[in-house]
């Protein structure tokens, strides 16, 4: 597993003050400011010395100031931060990203942002799994959609649960529309339909288990 970033707080030769945007009120520090601040506000910060790196104090999560921004779809200041040079893949006590933000909350521009700031795609949830995992599971499926056409993506990860995104998809939803239309995105991008869970279970005996006609018959038809 990829070890989570070191987390780096403003310098402490900057004061909060200092580097707080005339528009937004003077109690809130930086990195937090960046979810209004507008992107010169943010250039400006950056050239008083605030940290591109650093990391919310105010919140025990330790979100970074892109993650942030990203968060609030302040894309002025997103974009603001990566061309300073913030890292789009430092992750938070929870693992999170803009990325795996995105990904969790159907937040499809803030995915294809990340995503073009160079994310990297192999940075993993906190339940080990890549970005797909969780679009798949949530039955997001124009963000899944938009996942499994990255060259890069692995649609067969495995994660702690001992699921690839393609058993999530069956396993954790209702085998619904969404979730068909899922499970098609998947096999097309490469998803291995005899790939099993930790039990030896592989997604068709899920489907079948379940109820999933529809789905079963897209397995079957793809084995």
């Amino acid at each position: 597993m990829t070890a989570r970033p070191t987390e780096t707080a403003a310098p402490e030769s900057v004061a909060p003050e200092s580097v707080a945007p005339e528009s937004v009120s003077a109690d809130v520090r930086w990195p937090e400011l960046v979810a209004t601040a507008t992107g010169d506000e943010v250039r400006a910060a950056l050239a008083a010395g605030a940290d591109a790196n650093a990391t919310a104090t105010t919140e025990q999560q330790r979100s970074s100031a892109v993650l942030i921004a990203a968060r609030a779809r302040n894309f002025e200041a997103f974009d603001a931060l990566v061309e300073a040079g913030a890292d789009v893949d430092a992750q938070n006590r929870i693992k999170l990203n803009p990325l795996l933000w995105a990904c969790i909350n159907d937040d499809l521009e803030v995915a294809r942002r990340a995503v073009a700031a160079g994310a990297d795609l192999d940075r993993r949830t906190r339940f080990d799994g890549v970005g797909i995992h969780p679009a798949a599971e949530k039955g997001y499926v124009e963000l899944t959609r938009y996942l499994a056409s990255l060259p890069d993506m692995n649609v067969n990860y495995t994660n702690l649960c001992g699921w690839t995104p393609l058993l999530e998809a069956i396993i954790l939803r209702d085998g619904g529309p969404e979730q068909q239309e899922i499970v098609r995105i998947l096999l097309a991008a490469g998803a291995d339909p005899r790939m099993v869970d930790q039990w030896g279970v592989s997604p068709l005996q899920h489907a079948e288990k379940l109820g999933f006609g529809e789905i079963a018959e897209l397995l079957r038809a793809a084995a």
